[in-house]
């Protein structure tokens, strides 16, 4: 590598500073294929599940990292191992345990083996749950597997930058340096079909934020070719309307080619500056790129890419032609004498040669680093299993399950757990002290290693929701009777001045103050970028709220109908109620979203469809108030907590009125904890939402037959009654009504077993448990079309009096 010293030394340091960065690059190239190559066959052996690589984005990788700065975030997809690798946060060694999927964070930082590999991230938060200083590090968010599901929270990201550089006020130097920061796009070209990826490209386009997308364009989707993708195969054309002018703003588009380094290089600095500068979202569209393993581990491109399109793939792979340009690399100084690259390309054959011993390695230790603690884990079942035979009758089954494990030669924990469990079957009607030793060790085991896999679904800070003290609101003795719309609306005013990071935004939430006025005034005080209207796209409001959550800000995103949320239900359950577990508690988005329901107005504002929400939605928090100071305290407090939460106030409630406390603010309402609001003593009913306010009309009725309630509102529905305050009615009542607007089997069916099965209220039941739901269509409209479809005053009424009608029919005749 010797360079002629007769240039200037200016020029010969800026020289040897290029050619050395070159050749680490190729390097890291040849390093990450080589990983590809391997991790493949880890696969085809059977010591990986499945696998998913990089090869063929090597090169537009190394080029995007050199413009990629410290406090800058990326929001990928799973092809991004190179650009990890060269922003030196992923080794090859990590590369590996991901892949195995080793559940230790150390070994695998990405995910604690939660997700495949080739899923990527960086660790914002410390050991405490607390954000670390984000700008002395690099960023990456964690990515998800839905394809363009990483869309939506790029754009947060992006926002987030805008926030901290227009507000100067938020004074936040370990989450921003006044707005400078990128957030950086991946994206495969056949994803780009994506709606969301439209719905971002849009979104960011209108915001006029910080925001690069890459678009690594392979010219397949899996096996489906670009034609059968995009308009004119070419996703970079059709989006030239988005293109900037002197007279509106828009994208700055660029297209290169994957495997041209030194002008990948020149693009993605000229785009980095666009967008760190003038805050101008970018496209850069990388074309000409290859997969010379295929899409994945699952099949093999050679059954359908033609033989033609196979060899074009072979001559223009990015890390053969980066290697062709470094051998023919040469220039002239000003004295005119040659400066190369390499004198020969044995010195590249060297790079190659030290980057597959450097893979090999890695790989070994890797899985030496996975197999070892789960063999010593077999090894010391196994000598359990010697003694506890050793004392059972059935010595020879225990023996041969034993023989069994120790014949596998690369055991997993499920082979143990397994075997052991099994054992214990065996002995089950025996006494000694090698068997109690071995259920000792299943026990432990199981718990230990279950740790493993399931931990961190909510935050175990002391920011979670369940340190956060109830705090009731507080009257005058004459309190004013207000509009529901008033309470949360003031309580909204109090927080924005409590917080100057919160901001909310939505479907005519800024301008007009929300449809329901519960917002009304906030602009025009807190200004524009506080309280902001969006367009109609639920999915991208969402994304706003993970990114800005992602980088320290407070956000709530509003959607304006619990029906809507169908459209970002997908962002919601993979991406934001996800994060804080597949990443094993290393980043957190404490979004809080905000939306309404139960309208009674026909099928498309009356959907209630709170089953699928708390299915979906686990490691979210999902709260549904009745009233709106409930729901007032409840985003008191979240905003003291550290974790996503869903909130469905009562679109009914917004005219009714109620008593306006004096601690606007302030007051907080418990999340888990339910309310008794009428005791009673015959039957235990329970609701929550609208549906509580019809229950409180029948008290009436069911009283003057000789009937006493007892109501309890659920409050929330994750987590549900953490105190089993309901078991504790029924100790009472011994019997349960569940009423719910859900259709039958949805909530409800949640709710009977988290009281049934969780709290075993089943021990003091002398009736069978009800639900009344909704019917099993959507409702209809009008106010005959609500009646027949939803529980009504008169179908509760009945409901309860036939549950006491089995327990007296004497008393209680039938009706008709």
């Amino acid at each position: 590598m010797n360079v002629k010293t007769s240039a200037t030394s200016q020029e010969q340091l800026s020289f040897n500073q290029f050619k050395s960065e070159v050749l680490n690059d190729y390097k890291i190239a040849v390093i990450s294929r080589e990983c590809s190559l391997l991790g493949r066959r880890e696969v085809l052996t059977g010591k990986a599940k499945f696998g998913i690589f990089g090869d063929g984005k090597e090169v537009p990788q190394l080029a995007m990292a050199k413009a990629f700065k410290k406090g800058d975030f990326r929001s990928g997809y799973y092809r991004d191992q190179t650009f990890m690798m060269a922003i030196g946060e992923l080794t090859p060694q990590q590369f590996f345990a991901g892949l195995y999927a080793h559940p230790d964070l150390k070994a695998d930082p990405m995910s604690a083996g939660r997700q495949m590999g080739g899923h990527f991230q960086t660790h914002s938060l410390d050991e405490k749950g607390q954000f670390k200083n984000l700008t002395e590090q690099y960023n990456s968010s964690s990515d998800i597997s839905p394809t363009a599901g990483q869309m939506p929270r790029m754009l947060g990201i992006a926002q987030a930058s805008k926030m901290f550089r227009k507000l100067p006020a938020l004074n936040k130097p370990k989450f921003s340096n006044n707005g400078n920061e990128i957030s950086w796009g991946t994206i495969g070209n056949a994803s780009t079909s994506e709606g969301v990826f439209f719905e971002t490209f849009n979104a960011a386009g209108v915001l006029q934020v910080p925001l690069i997308i890459s678009v690594w364009d392979d010219a397949y989707g899996i096996s489906v070719p670009a034609k059968f993708q995009t308009t004119k195969e070419n996703i970079s054309e059709i989006l030239k309307g988005f293109q900037r002018d002197e007279k509106n703003k828009g994208y700055e588009i660029f297209v290169v080619e994957g495997y041209n380094y030194a002008k990948l290089v020149d693009t993605y600095n000229k785009a980095a500056k666009i967008a760190r500068e003038e805050h101008v979202p970018v496209l850069i569209h990388v074309t000409d790129l290859t997969q010379p393993q295929g899409h994945s581990t699952s099949g093999s491109h050679e059954r359908y890419k033609s033989k033609e399109r196979l060899i074009w793939e072979r001559q223009h792979d990015c890390i053969s032609k980066m290697r062709d340009w470094i051998i023919e690399f040469e220039l002239n100084d000003t004295e005119g004498n040659s400066l190369k690259f390499v004198d020969s390309e044995e010195e590249l054959i060297k790079i190659e040669k030290e980057a597959k011993k450097t893979v090999n390695q890695a790989k070994r230790e890797a899985w030496a680093d996975f197999l070892n603690p789960i063999k010593e884990q077999r090894s010391t079942l196994l000598q359990l299993l010697e003694n506890v035979a050793s004392k059972s009758k059935n010595k020879a089954f225990i023996l041969k399950l034993k023989n069994d494990l120790a014949e596998i030669p690369d055991p997993s924990r499920k082979d143990n757990l397994s075997t052991a469990r099994k054992a214990a079957v065996y002995v089950r009607d025996e006494e000694s002290f090698e068997k109690a030793q071995l259920q000792n060790w299943i026990t432990t085991s199981l718990s230990k290693e279950q740790y493993k896999y399931s931990s961190h679904l909510y935050s175990t800070t002391n920011q979670n929701v369940f340190h956060v003290k109830e705090e009731l609101p507080k009257y005058n003795d004459n309190a004013e009777l207000v509009d529901g719309r008033i309470i949360i609306k003031e309580n909204f005013d109090k927080l924005f001045s409590k917080h100057p990071d919160l901001f909310i935004f939505g479907e005519d939430s800024g301008n007009i103050g929300d449809v329901n006025q519960g917002l009304v005034g906030l602009q025009e005080k807190y200004g524009k970028l506080r309280v902001s209207d969006t367009g109609i796209r639920e999915a991208t409001i969402v994304g706003q709220g993970i990114g800005m959550a992602l980088r320290g800000l407070r956000p709530i995103a509003e959607i304006q109908y619990l029906d809507y949320l169908l459209y970002a239900i997908q962002i919601l359950s993979d991406d934001l109620a996800t994060l804080h577990y597949r990443t094993s508690g290393t980043q957190k988005a404490p979004l809080i979203v905000r939306t309404r329901g139960h309208r009674l107005e026909g099928i498309w504002h009356s959907g209630s469809p709170m089953g699928a929400i708390v299915h979906m939605l686990r490691g979210m928090h999902v709260l549904v108030p009745r009233n709106m100071t409930k729901a007032a305290g409840f985003y008191n407090t979240l905003l003291e907590c550290d974790e996503p939460a869903l909130i469905i106030e009562n679109l009914n409630g917004y005219r009714l009125k109620e008593k306006l406390p004096i601690n606007l603010g302030e007051f907080k309402t418990p999340i888990g904890v339910v309310e008794t609001i009428k005791t009673g003593k015959d039957i235990t009913v329970v609701s929550y939402g609208s549906t509580l306010k019809i229950v409180e009309e029948v008290v009436n009725s069911l009283t003057q037959v000789d009937i006493d309630i007892e109501i309890i509102d659920v409050q929330t529905l994750l987590p549900f009654d953490i105190n089993h305050d309901i078991v504790k009615s029924i100790q009472k009542t011994n019997r349960l009504l569940i009423i719910d607007e859900d259709v039958p089997g949805g909530a409800s069916a949640y709710i009977l077993n988290e009281i049934l099965e969780k709290q075993n209220a089943y021990l003091f039941l002398d009736s069978k448990p009800v639900t009344l739901t909704a019917k099993d269509h959507r409702t209809a409209y009008g106010t005959d079309g609500d009646y027949f479809s939803k529980p009504n005053a008169e179908d509760i009424f009945e409901c309860i009096y036939k549950i006491m009608q089995e327990v007296n029919p004497l008393k209680f005749k039938q009706l008709y």
